[in-house]
């Protein structure tokens, strides 16, 4: 018997669950956000749990060639299950199975064994599963913001607009990962891999958008949409040396590599500016909110 779904917006169906983390750290596994359905499987369930296992072990697998991928699983059945994973466009093929592999344990911690769709926010990777028929939401609803610190200054809103311009354009190039520094602002943008390029540009530009209205002049600000997100850190006074120093020195290579497809940003600064961008520095508090809430 499949599932009914309540005629109400998705709203009341999935819950999200932010959680900010007190550290500092960049790490690409560091919990982000997860979402969690608010119904679960229908009795007797182990058709929906067994094509849960199947399409989670395709998505890890995957993980190891492609950066993202999308499928399901009993597709064509009432216990079709759709999903997908997207990692971060700097991490390695080693990083980003690493980082999806995450998955079933959290999605079982926070969520449990029979929900009927979740998703998980890492700092190097989206993963999300979802029983096929589970209502939809638009790629550029807000699911997640961080703000941090405030009264930039004068000359802070133009940097930041022309780093949001110029990431903008790179991503209609085709980019799903891109990255820019303007005057101290450091911009990263990254697209779910089925978006068009235009299709990624007016995700971004809408996560933009909510930026300047969500965030104002903050210091530095992370906006996650359904289907892509965008983050900014400015350094009025340039990256200071500590900051250079705390960077990991396995990430050189593809700092570097980065830097070239982003048309010259100096690799140091590039690297300083993804390892910001992904931070989340809030105290350490859970807060709910309504998926599209």
């Amino acid at each position: 018997m499949g599932i009914q779904f309540p005629s109400k917006t998705p709203q009341i169906l999935f819950t999200i669950m932010l959680y900010y983390i007190s550290s500092v750290s960049s790490d690409y596994t560091d919990l982000v956000y997860r979402g969690c359905a608010d119904q679960n499987f229908p009795n007797p369930s182990q058709q929906y749990s067994q094509n849960l296992k199947t399409l989670l072990n395709s998505l890890i697998s995957q993980s190891s060639n492609t950066n993202f991928t999308k499928t399901t699983t009993g597709d064509g059945t009432q216990t079709a299950i759709f999903g997908l994973y997207q990692c971060r466009g700097d991490l390695t093929s080693d990083e980003c199975h690493t980082c999806v592999s995450q998955f079933p344990k959290l999605a079982k911690k926070y969520c449990g064994e029979n929900a009927i769709a979740a998703r998980i926010q890492l700092n190097g990777c989206t993963v999300r599963y979802e029983v096929v028929g589970f209502p939809e939401i638009s790629s550029t609803e807000m699911l997640y913001k961080v703000c941090k610190g405030g009264d930039a200054g004068k000359e802070f809103e133009g940097k930041r607009e022309s780093g949001f311009e110029e990431v903008e354009a790179g991503m209609g190039q085709g980019s799903g990962f891109y990255g820019a520094s303007s005057g101290g602002v450091y911009v990263m943008g990254q697209c779910e891999g089925d978006l068009s390029g235009s299709e990624c540009s007016e995700c971004v530009k809408s996560g933009f958008e909510r930026v300047k209205v969500e965030c104002g002049d903050s210091m530095s600000a992370q906006v996650y949409l359904n289907q892509c997100y965008v983050s900014y850190t400015y350094y009025p006074n340039g990256v200071v040396a500590d900051d250079k120093a705390s960077t990991p020195s396995k990430k050189q290579g593809t700092a570097k590599t980065v830097a070239i497809v982003v048309g010259g940003t100096a690799a140091a600064g590039f690297l300083v500016a993804i390892m910001l961008c992904v931070k989340s520095v809030l105290k350490k508090k859970p807060k709910k909110y309504q998926y599209g809430g």
